[in-house]
């Protein structure tokens, strides 16, 4: 890729950064309000739904993407399942912020936009495994798609309760794996993920580090919904396929966070489905953390997982299976420094 093609494409994605802000600001005037409640950490009402910048952002960039850039095209059926899914899923978490659904009916929801993608065969069937090698198995491989899609779909919007948490950690995503997915020829997903990044560009400055909105789920879920898609995408469709564990270690920090707290939850005896505020972001920051210290470690995550991703690609075949756990590691020490804070508060 030259330099004149890359000034293009931020050129580009500048563009769509303004569009997506200027619809923040719309849905500022709009004043779809989140209340303050026991489980929020924000004390006055806010306006919530933000996320329609990025979404906007990122639907009319794929479709310009789909129209005119035939270098970053996926056969058809693949990139209009890519469309049809990331719509879906919008339009669906833009409902959940109008009448806040019941869990059961968000699940349903998410579960029918993520087989959309699943529908047009965007999932995973071939797993690389230590010693085994390539395994291959379609229909499991279905069932493990759509699980990891529907998982970090609500793992995003699980962590997004703090101001630049969520958004940030998906923009940090987003660019480690344009770059990664740019030095390996996988154009579709270099571009999607800079329009993406554009889209949380445009919303971050209003919502960190004094929240004048939030991104709301059609903001979070949407996030995690396609970062989700394209780590697919990267693993199956690009000229140079990469590795599915790349994503999951981009996202280690709420992933681990988000698993973390429902084995502890279901180790105590309490219904998953419920409203609470027992994250370890959570408890950190019930227990005195400040708010924006927090969202800077959740970022420095992100950056750790991305340093990851780069020395999984470039490491022995023996060694790389290794490199998740480096990852993993800064998660432990993370957990104990908020359980002992947590406890000293008399919050556990």
């Amino acid at each position: 890729m030259t330099l004149a093609a890359l000034a293009r494409h931020l050129a580009f994605c500048a563009a769509l950064a303004l569009l997506s802000a200027g619809l923040v600001r719309l849905m500022i005037r709009v004043r779809l309000l989140d209340t303050p409640d026991a489980r929020k950490a924000h004390d006055r009402p806010t306006p919530k739904g933000g996320g329609v910048g990025i979404v906007a952002a990122f639907l009319v960039g794929v479709a310009l993407l789909y129209e005119f850039a035939a270098f970053s095209r996926l056969a058809n059926g693949y990139f209009i399942g890519v469309i049809v899914a990331s719509f879906a899923i919008a339009a669906v978490s833009l409902a959940d912020d109008l009448w806040n659904f019941p869990f059961t009916v968000k699940l349903a929801a998410q579960v029918a936009a993520a087989s959309a993608a699943l529908v047009s065969g965007l999932y995973v069937h071939v797993f690389d495994l230590p010693v085994l090698g390539p395994v291959d198995v379609p229909f499991l491989g279905m069932a493990i798609t759509l699980g990891w899609i529907v998982f970090t779909t609500n793992a995003l919007n699980f962590i997004d309760g703090l101001n630049g948490l969520a958004g940030a950690v998906a923009l940090l995503a987003a660019l480690f794996l344009a770059g990664i997915a740019a030095f390996a020829g996988g154009w579709f997903v270099y571009f999607a993920c800079l329009l993406l990044a554009a889209g949380v560009i445009g919303f971050l400055p209003f919502n960190f580090p004094r929240a004048r909105i939030f991104m709301g789920d059609v903001g979070s879920q949407f996030c995690g919904f396609v970062l989700a898609m394209l780590g697919v995408a990267a693993s199956r469709f690009e000229t140079t396929p990469l590795s599915f564990t790349l994503v999951p270690m981009l996202l280690m920090g709420v992933l681990y966070d988000v698993c973390f707290t429902l084995v502890r939850r279901a180790r105590a005896g309490e219904n998953l489905t419920t409203a609470h505020r027992g994250h370890l972001y959570q408890l950190a920051h019930r227990a005195g953390m400040a708010a924006v210290r927090i969202s800077l470690l959740h970022w420095g995550f992100a950056i750790w997982g991305g340093v990851c991703c780069v020395l999984f690609l470039q490491a022995p075949e023996a060694v790389r299976p290794l490199v998740p756990l480096l990852c993993l590691a800064p998660q432990p020490v993370w957990t104990v420094v908020v359980l002992r804070r947590a406890r000293r508060f008399g919050l556990i």
